[in-house]
């Protein structure tokens, strides 16, 4: 056998149980509740990883190791920011929002939420929310097949377009077949597959290296500035890294998550299992990209491509087919929740909606399948640009999403005075101020984008709350009962 022939093999083994899983899943999906939340029957372990694998994406194996690589450890700050959000995410939202969504007449998606949580019979709410949802979920995608086109072109020498198409078919086929539970449990086995390849790569780097005094020293010979954290940081980029942590409360794909859990006596065992993950797993892509300035003595072409040339040149092809599987299993949690988030947000809240409202669940389903492939080819049509980066899309979608949905989410579920004025004046503010934002620079205008959305999106929910009527008694009935619901 050749060389890149077990590595094939390995890979191709691995694409085939995911599409597996799809079609077990698919024997499991009889109605939209089932393949948008699979039943709200995952249990906490599922849906800790699950949440995990669809957060990281290929950021994780491929963004940050490339932007450690790149900047040295002054890049640390975003991991920091990023570990503190998710963990207020999860002991304050978590709970709250999978009571809440249940109360609020059973509601399977977050505009859903939004529109039962105000009583918004004008469906205003809920059409802002799912066209937000599908303008930065669009270019989302479109991070994670960049990376999975650089994973393939890297690998196995395709073209670019060749490696891009490759990828895009796998994701879809088993996100277009299964649903939500082939996601979760998909990326439950991916979750898995990325810790252990972010445990081992580092770990036989650093042991390559002679130890990690060793590393540090061939390190600080490349550039003594890789080991300062502070190397190149104002103010205002420590802020702008630290602020990614913003994001967590507003993520469709990663609160639905919270939604889907069994019961809320679920999430202290999820939060457990999701947060030693995540910190286990930014360790290990830290230490990936820092080692690997030593190792390739900041001499590779693309930084982002770090942790695919340590699989390469440090294992057999064997283990190398597996550690590339582990990326794209980043690429591929990530792409499969955001496809499904914004095919329910087509078939939920624009066909049932507004167009059928009498659709069969067998037709909804079928509804949402058919926007995972429309969705699918805006996403490859935007990442046709090889020169695309995984960081920068993530970081605009983040943003998006983190500013227009993070501070309604969290005051809908905290504050009774919230109106749906005042969730509609938020999320028009906070994803009008990240697009705006992100055309500008210089100055304040080179603050991370969130920061400012987050803040200003905040400040208007509360505002426009106090335009029009306070809540009926009715509304403040249910967000008592939803602090001490059963569920």
């Amino acid at each position: 056998m050749s060389i890149e022939t077990p590595t094939l093999v390995t890979f191709i083994v691995y694409l085939v149980g995911m599409l597996a899983i799809g079609l077990v899943a698919y024997k499991m999906t009889s109605n939209l509740s089932d393949y948008v939340l699979g039943g709200r029957r995952l249990g906490g372990s599922v849906a800790a990883l699950s949440a995990g694998a669809s957060d990281m994406s290929s950021w994780l194996l491929l963004g940050l190791p490339g932007a450690m690589y790149a900047g040295g450890m002054s890049q640390i700050w975003i991991g920091i920011g990023l570990a503190i959000g998710a963990y207020l995410n999860w002991q304050f939202v978590a709970s709250r929002l999978r009571r809440y969504t249940e109360v609020a007449n059973d509601s399977i998606t977050v505009p859903d939420y939004l529109e039962n949580r105000f009583r918004d019979s004008s469906k205003a709410l809920r059409v802002i929310s799912a066209i937000v949802i599908l303008v930065f979920f669009t270019f989302y995608t479109s991070s994670g097949l960049v990376g999975g086109a650089i994973l393939f072109e890297s690998s196995f020498g395709m073209s670019y377009e060749t490696a891009l198409w490759i990828g895009a078919i796998v994701i879809i086929s088993y996100t277009f077949l299964g649903g939500f539970l082939a996601v979760s449990w998909t990326d439950f086995f991916q979750g898995i597959l990325m810790f252990l390849a972010l445990v081992v790569v580092p770990l036989v780097a650093l042991n390559e290296m002679g130890g990690w005094n060793e590393t540090v020293n061939q390190v600080g010979a490349t550039d003594t500035t890789y080991l300062d954290i502070f190397t190149g940081m104002s103010f205002m980029g420590i802020l702008s890294l630290l602020g990614w942590g913003l994001g967590y409360f507003g993520q469709p794909h990663i609160i639905t998550r919270f939604m889907a859990v069994k019961s809320s006596k679920e999430i202290p065992k999820a939060r457990l299992v999701g947060m030693s993950w995540m910190v286990l797993s930014l360790f290990g892509a830290i230490f990936t990209g820092f080692i690997g300035i030593a190792y390739f003595n900041a001499g590779l072409e693309n930084s982002e491509t770090v942790f695919i040339e340590f699989t390469q040149v440090l294992f057999n092809p064997w283990v190398s087919g597996f550690l590339l599987a582990a990326i794209l299993s980043a690429i591929m949690s990530t792409i499969d929740s955001q496809l499904l988030v914004s095919s329910s947000a087509v078939a939920e809240d624009f066909y049932k909606a507004i167009l059928r409202k009498n659709a069969s669940q067998t037709e909804l389903v079928w509804v949402g399948r058919i926007a995972v492939l429309g969705i699918a080819l805006l996403a490859i049509l935007l990442a046709y640009n090889p020169d695309s980066s995984v960081l920068n899309l993530v970081s605009y979608a983040w943003a998006g999403f983190g500013a227009a949905f993070g501070p309604v989410i969290i005051l809908s579920l905290f504050w009774k005075r919230m109106t749906r004025n005042g969730a509609i004046g938020g999320i028009i503010t906070g994803a009008a101020v990240v697009i705006f934002w992100a055309q500008m620079s210089g100055g304040l205008f080179d603050l991370y984008e969130l920061i400012p959305g987050f803040i200003l999106a905040w400040i208007a929910v509360m505002a426009f709350s106090f335009v029009g009527n306070a809540p009926g008694e009715e509304i403040e009935a249910e967000f008592e009962e939803a602090k001490v619901s059963k569920f």
